[in-house]
């Protein structure tokens, strides 16, 4: 019974949607585990392109079970918006395939003011770079225990009562931080009417989805598992305290699904030809220069949800031979190669220098990440147009030379490479079995 991962091995945006929209139709359920509204995934379907942030990327196939699991903070609002989209452009049976856990935690009006006044204050004043949409502040309140509402709170006769208790103190809390001094008390009435007739609208998708998939996985169903944003914004595991709230690398699975490690038999990770980061942070391999601005160009970057121009730079295989320890990869997809042409010479981080000392550990420390030096080995480029290659054969041989030494410096083997946003620009490498069904 193959249960599979698709993470992303940097810092998000790596093209994950495409790689689930292709390997959803060989399974009988999608499950989005972790994050929630801060996580956009592009897919392209014909000439159609949907831009999705919370709904999973499974949701465009028919038959289909799309599951959004425990582990996810809910924004009512976005999730209604995504569906009448959907809806509105003929995608059929969303109210029968989209379930959402009753033990998802919800995003309140509260929880989006926290984020926009604490956003800057970290203690160096460099921004984290949230997309200020409540999802940290959620988070902690899901922690913290008090003050948190699980979507099955919305349909429970006290809902009103308990909004005006959290709002009565947090109220308190947002006058306290807001340095604007221009706050203006939550209406705790106001916030019921408004999110009963959210949770009217989402009724019919409410589930105990962690029993849904342990029956499935009991049954031998397929169960394809949906990462967010990437590996280097775990919140345990990354570039801490710039990171995402959520465990976002592999780690997450069995704590934001439900699920036990042993049905998760192939885990895919997923990262670019080269390099980007949104926000604060550090980056070594970050290129502010012209070289950074074409891969800017070339391969569009900027945010699906945010609409932030990222930051470029070559791939660091430091971290993502780390990464894909960490989440357990068996291979890897190299996505937007065809961004790569044009370039003369193309480099590979392949170690860092820290205090004097090479190492090919990524650091565990900010402070250390900030410090390193990245070490270049340089690779011939091509300028031919990649992205009409139906195979490895049809690539240049220096293109086929940059992905070989990818995985050998990851690690990995290279299972995919995507030469375009479309689903048939996508070439399998040899017959790895999860993707060859799908597109083989």
């Amino acid at each position: 019974m193959p249960g599979a991962c698709v993470i992303g091995l940097q810092w998000g945006d790596e093209a994950k949607g495409k790689i689930v929209d292709l390997l959803t139709p060989r399974h009988d359920f999608v499950v989005r585990y972790q994050g929630g509204a801060n996580a956009g995934h592009t897919v392209v379907v014909g000439k159609e392109v949907y831009k999705l942030s919370l709904l999973p990327s499974g949701v465009l196939t028919p038959g289909v079970t799309s599951v959004i699991a425990g582990g996810v903070v809910i924004n009512p609002v976005k999730a209604i918006e995504e569906l009448d989209e959907l809806a509105g452009r003929g995608v059929e049976g969303l109210d029968k395939n989209l379930k959402i856990s009753g033990r998802a935690h919800v995003i309140f009006p509260w929880h989006f003011a926290e984020d926009r006044a604490l956003d800057a204050n970290t203690s160096d004043g460099e921004n984290i770079g949230t997309t200020q949409r409540g999802i940290g502040p959620c988070y902690r309140d899901k922690v913290a225990r008090s003050h948190a509402i699980r979507f099955d709170d919305l349909y429970r006769d006290d809902l009103a009562q308990r909004i005006a208790h959290i709002v009565a103190e947090k109220n308190v809390v947002l006058a306290a931080i807001d340095k604007s001094g221009t706050f203006e008390p939550l209406d705790p009435a106001a916030i019921y009417e408004e999110y009963r007739g959210y949770a009217e609208r989402l009724k019919s998708h409410l589930c105990d989805t962690t029993t849904m998939l342990l029956d499935a996985a009991e049954a031998g169903k397929k169960i394809l598992f949906e990462g967010a944003q990437g590996a280097l914004l775990d919140v345990d595991h990354g570039t801490y305290p710039f990171v995402t709230s959520s465990n976002s690398s592999g780690v997450g699975i069995c704590n934001g699904s439900g699920l036990p490690a042993r049905y998760v038999n192939h885990t895919l990770g997923v990262v670019k030809a080269y390099s980007t980061r949104v926000g604060g942070g550090p980056f070594p391999t970050e290129q502010d220069n012209d070289q950074g601005q074409q891969l800017r160009d070339q391969g569009n970057e900027y945010g699906t949800v945010t609409k932030r121009p990222r930051r470029c730079g070559w791939l660091d295989t430091v971290a993502v031979r780390y990464t894909a320890r960490l989440g357990g990869a068996d291979a890897i997809a190299v996505m937007l190669l065809d961004v790569l042409s044009g370039f003369d010479e193309i480099k590979i981080c392949n170690a860092y220098e820290l205090d004097g000392e090479q190492t090919r550990n990524f650091p565990s420390h900010v402070d250390d990440v900030r410090r390193v030096k990245p070490i270049y080995e340089s690779l011939p480029g091509w300028s031919e147009d990649l992205t009409a290659c139906k195979s490895i054969d049809e690539l240049p041989a220096n293109a086929r030379g940059y992905l070989d030494r990818v995985a050998e410096l990851v690690e990995r083997p290279v299972e995919l490479v995507s030469v375009g946003p479309g689903r048939d620009q996508s070439i399998l490498v040899g017959d790895p079995p999860l993707l060859y069904e799908a597109i083989g």
